[in-house]
């Protein structure tokens, strides 16, 4: 199970814990409005494909990635997004729900420099009605991340 995934890869980490609501929060939107924060407080994780590997970035939920920042923030000529056969094959979370700890495998994660706005951000932590409260350099932390300036 997803939830119990992103648990499991907490358990080292006493400072952290994942929090349940009783209605989902599928989208960034639904997300902030259940948690009462804005959009941009929801860190959204994104699946891209980079010359045929894959891997993450942790965005605010009010951002969008700029794809040709991303290929030159990694050194690659292009980056696309995965399909949602691969977002499943390789973090085992479904598109729109995926979290970034707790991945089936072990992916480059990147984080856009605008999540380092907020003091916290939550974000997705295994299923519709769950959600990770981490301060933007714990997650760079606790994912090996990188942090990148690819958004608009």
């Amino acid at each position: 199970m997803p939830l119990e995934r992103v648990k499991k890869f907490l358990e080292p980490y006493s400072d952290l814990e994942v929090i349940l609501f009783d209605s989902s929060t599928h989208t960034a939107e639904m997300a902030a409005q259940t948690l009462g924060v804005t959009v941009g407080q929801i860190a959204k994780t994104l699946v891209f494909i980079a010359e045929g590997n894959p891997l993450l970035v942790v965005t605010c939920g009010d951002k969008k990635v700029n794809t040709k920042l991303l290929a030159k923030a990694i050194g690659v000529k292009k980056v696309k997004f995965a399909d949602s056969a691969i977002v499943e094959e390789f973090t085992g979370f479904p598109p729109g729900g995926v979290s970034p700890v707790g991945l089936l495998k072990v992916l480059p994660v990147y984080l856009d420099q605008s999540l380092y706005e907020y003091d916290i951000v939550y974000a997705a932590a295994g299923t519709a009605n769950s959600a990770l409260p981490i301060a933007p350099e714990r997650l760079r932390q606790i994912t090996n991340g990188c942090v990148i300036d690819v958004c608009k």
